[in-house]
């Protein structure tokens, strides 16, 4: 912090540093300036600016498609739920679609019924943004983490020792422990 000095002063000041003179706040009076090196300044800049891109990307929206129509077997879904498992972990929102092809138009309720069926085995992780409807043959929702509810999922997996974003082998084995569990025996 130097004061109030004549231009021809803090450009002479700047020349000896081997600086630029750059003004940072001209409406003020006197204008505001700082002695700096302009091109370093110019690299940091940038090199912020894309640190925030690459957080705002963390957004993006990710497709779960359920095959290319309503004939998918169960362990199909189950490997599509445990994709969108993974994304919303990241904190992506997933957008889940499901085709209908021919006849399949006519039994649109089984697909009503799939992702109802989605969302609840979702639902520790995610809330639903787009309810699923119809658009021609294809029916989609958004689905989009909650951060309280990922959080928590996050810390249970570490505290039990488990690793935060597991592999789809490993969620699907976790999925069918759960539906062994029902004691139908």
């Amino acid at each position: 912090m130097i004061g109030v000095v004549e231009l021809d002063e803090a450009k002479r000041r700047a020349y000896d540093l081997n600086l630029d003179l750059v003004e940072i706040a001209p409406d003020s009076r006197p204008p505001v300036c700082k002695i700096m090196d302009f091109g370093k300044y110019k690299y940091e800049q940038s090199k912020k600016e894309k640190a925030n891109k690459a957080k705002s990307k963390a957004a993006e929206m990710k497709e779960v498609r359920l095959g290319r129509s309503m004939k998918i077997d169960p362990h199909d879904v189950d490997i599509r739920i445990a994709q969108a498992r993974r994304f919303l972990i990241e904190g992506h929102r997933v957008q889940i679609i499901q085709n209908f092809k021919g006849r399949e138009m006519a039994f649109k309720e089984r697909g009503d019924m799939r992702m109802e069926d989605i969302i609840h085995r979702l639902a520790d992780l995610a809330k639903v943004e787009v309810p699923p409807r119809l658009n021609g043959r294809r029916m989609g929702m958004i689905l989009v983490p909650e951060k309280q509810k990922v959080e928590a999922y996050k810390k249970r997996m570490t505290a039990e020792g488990k690793p935060i974003l597991p592999t789809i082998p490993e969620q699907l084995e976790h999925m069918h422990d759960d539906e062994d569990d029902d004691g139908d025996e």
